[in-house]
């Protein structure tokens, strides 16, 4: 007996995997580890490589995307891969800051509230796109991923920015609580279309 696969490896579908932007996408989930590699070690020096990784990282999130509609280049695969790719990098990089104390004190509750809201909108796209409820990403919620990247960014710098110029730890600091503020305003949506499914099919 012969097994079949379901969805075989296509020209068309190998050429959409290795289209630009998909690409980009895979660049952005190798930077995660490369981050984690470089980051603790070398001190100011390794700050600064994580940084440098990090922005060319930020910037093929956005890249990716502008790239796949502008040569109608989007994909099943990208769709999937490039909120993966988002959550990596912003979870690791979080752990990276709050395991050498950048983000310490009150500030940890900033990062609880990213990284959980992030879990639970994974958890309810999953939800929502089993029963074909689409929640489309608004602008606010655009303008939180380029917050909390630029908060990132500047805390990733940290000490080693801070002896440039001054209060770059306290400016990533002050940008991460606002973009968890947003984080929670943002989440609610999802949570609100769940919610509203739910709750009609129950009535």
């Amino acid at each position: 007996m012969h097994e079949t696969q379901p969805f075989p490896a296509t020209p068309a579908r190998k050429m959409q995997a290795l289209s630009l932007p998909n690409i980009l996408t895979y660049g952005r989930i190798a930077a995660v580890p490369a981050i984690a590699l470089v980051f603790p070690f070398w001190g100011d020096v390794g700050r600064l490589l994580a940084l440098f990784v990090f922005i060319a990282a930020s910037v093929t999130d956005w890249l990716d995307g502008y790239l796949a509609r502008a040569w109608q280049q989007q994909s099943a695969l990208g769709r999937m891969l490039d909120p993966i790719a988002d959550k990596l990098l912003v979870g690791i990089v979080l752990l990276l800051l709050v395991s050498d104390n950048t983000i310490g004190g009150w500030s940890l509750i900033a990062a609880i509230i990213i990284l959980s809201r992030e879990i639970l909108v994974s958890g309810l796209r999953e939800f929502l796109a089993e029963v074909h409820v689409r929640v489309p990403v608004s602008q606010l919620a655009k303008w939180k991923t380029t917050l909390q990247m630029v908060a990132l960014g500047f805390l990733i710098c940290g000490p080693a920015g801070d002896r440039f110029l001054p209060y770059i730890s306290y400016t990533g600091l002050l940008l991460l609580w606002v973009s968890a503020l947003i984080t929670i305003y943002t989440g609610y949506d999802y949570l609100r279309a769940g919610l509203r499914h739910l709750m009609s099919e129950e009535a």
